[in-house]
């Protein structure tokens, strides 16, 4: 049994970091292309792009390990079974049921990761995010010009590109800008560009030698205005601490928000989110015990079919508990009954498949 245990356990750890690394390596490279897209459309800095995609993978942790451990135990009975590896387990007097205790002893751990990531890392990471994302929105328009690069502000109404500092000391150097108010459309272009801030606390750049064109739509009417220094404002001064805001915007959503403050909140929306951590730690190990019967496959007939239905089961699980997530937060259902109703379900659905294949036929007897 000893000798049983270290094997199943060393396979399922081998599997499991083989199967972690490579979705890891998949969603951290899904994410740096969005990220850069984002960096180059000018929605985020470029310096945070690795540390927002080190906030973001931290998100997606829970997910990539109950995945890993699943696949993990699943390859690991198949293998077994498809190398007549089972025929010398079971001849020496062991069972199906003798697979638990390995399996738990790889899922338990994995099962209380998973629940810190659920209950403490996910959602700081969230706030993180939410934070940077926050303050970046309410930096000025010149402080998100990245020279050769066309950014958006206001919505649209305002579009500003800038070349490199043509002479150290500049903060730009020649500034191409589009106004857009309800009734003119003006365009703006000026040799470099530089941000002062009042003695009031309200910030503006300054355009240093350029021209203003002013158009009003439908009709002929122009105005060309040349200027030596020219401002405009980016913002007012506020009352509010922009850090403080945004830390308090970001704590607003109910996936940045901890445990204890969803609990203490007792609205749906909070109940629904207390709902999706818990559920994390116990999806990892009931999709672990359901790996077991549904891994025990005939050697004789393909194996594609056999992984199908599982991948499909363990599909339907996470559906259900994001349909469950759902229902609690739109109050069709009690948190109780969403938390423990569909784990119960799939914990049933283990114990019949297990005995499915523990049952053995009576031989027909010959008349």
């Amino acid at each position: 049994m000893s000798l049983f245990k270290r094997s199943v356990v060393s396979e399922i750890t081998s599997h499991g970091g083989v199967v972690f690394s490579t979705l890891l390596i998949v969603w951290v490279s899904v994410l740096l292309v969005r990220l850069l897209g984002e960096a180059a459309a000018g929605n985020i800095g470029a310096n945070v792009v690795m540390g927002l995609a080190a906030l973001s993978t931290i998100t997606a942790m829970p997910i990539i390990l109950l995945v890993s451990l699943f696949i993990a135990v699943l390859t690991t009975v198949t293998r077994n079974y498809r190398e007549s590896e089972m025929v010398v387990w079971f001849a020496s007097g062991l069972s199906l049921t003798d697979w638990l205790k390995p399996v738990l002893t790889v899922a338990v751990p994995v099962a209380v990761v998973t629940a810190w990531f659920t209950m403490v890392a996910a959602p700081w990471s969230y706030r993180q995010i939410g934070e940077y994302r926050d303050r970046y929105e309410q930096r000025s328009d010149l402080s998100k010009v990245t020279a050769g690069q066309f950014v958006e502000s206001e919505a649209g109404k305002r579009v500003f590109f800038a070349e490199d500092p043509a002479k150290p000391g500049q903060e730009l150097g020649v500034v191409f800008a589009r106004l857009l108010d309800p009734e003119w459309l003006s365009v703006i272009t000026a040799h470099s560009a530089h941000t002062e801030v009042m003695p009031n606390g309200d910030r503006f750049v300054v355009l240093d030698k350029g021209h203003r064109y002013d158009l009003k739509p439908g009709t002929p009417e122009i105005r060309l205005v040349n200027f030596e220094h020219y401002g405009l404002r980016l913002e007012s001064r506020s009352s509010t601490d922009p850090v403080a805001e945004a830390k308090a915007k970001a704590e607003s959503s109910s996936k940045a928000r901890s445990t204890e403050q969803l609990v203490t909140d007792n609205t749906a929306d909070s109940w629904s989110q207390v709902m999706w951590r818990i559920s994390m730690p116990l999806a990892a190990l009931n999709l672990a015990l359901l790996a077991i019967p549904l891994g025990a496959v005939n050697p004789r007939l393909g194996r594609s079919g056999d992984l199908l239905i599982a991948g499909l089961v363990a599909m339907l699980y996470m559906n259900l508990i994001n349909l469950s997530r759902a229902w609690i937060g739109d109050g069709k259902i009690s948190f109780g009954m969403g938390v423990w109703t569909i784990h119960a379900l799939v914990l049933g659905l283990f114990t019949l498949l297990l005995m499915h294949r523990l049952r053995v036929k009576a031989p027909k007897q010959q008349t």
